[in-house]
């Protein structure tokens, strides 16, 4: 692919590249960077990308990874995706157990493959629905629910150790 029909092609995309990874990200500069490393990726391929059917496909399932992957990358505590009330009958020792079981749960998400890991993360600290999972992973919805149920009895097995 040539030089001008790769800059046509990538002018017409863009905008569902960048509204994809926004979708993920919900942040806009995130959003941009992982636009930006899908069209830097395509055009080191691009003497490749007359063997695709859709290069469009290919670039919406490269944007869609790498959101994932910058997803996964950013660690933050569940404290902080759950709002945590405390009640005035909560002691020091309680908020303390609390705060060690999170971060013990967080570690053993950490254990689970990746699959596993991205559908908990997107079905319980994103709340996402189901179908939702489905459409961006690219599964069924019977494979999202079976990830799940992998995830969550693994993780039980793990935590009551």
């Amino acid at each position: 692919m040539e030089q001008k029909e790769f800059e046509t092609l990538i002018r017409r995309i863009r905008p569902h590249l960048y509204h994809e990874a926004l979708r993920f990200l919900c942040d806009s500069d995130e959003a941009e960077d992982v636009t930006q490393d899908a069209v830097l990726k395509l055009w080191s391929m691009r003497q490749m990308l007359d063997e695709y059917h859709s290069v469009e496909a290919l670039a919406v399932v490269m944007v869609r990874r790498l959101a994932l992957t910058r997803k996964r990358a950013v660690s933050i505590p569940l404290a902080d995706w759950q709002e945590t009330e405390m009640s005035g009958n909560d002691t020091p020792e309680t908020t303390l157990i609390s705060h060690e079981e999170e971060a013990k749960l967080m570690r053993l998400i950490e254990t689970l493959p990746d699959a596993q890991q991205a559908v908990l993360r997107m079905k319980h600290i994103d709340g996402l629905e189901t179908s939702e999972i489905a459409r961006i992973t690219g599964c069924t919805e019977e494979a999202v629910r079976q990830n799940l149920s992998r995830a969550r009895r693994r993780i039980m097995q793990l935590f009551i150790k």
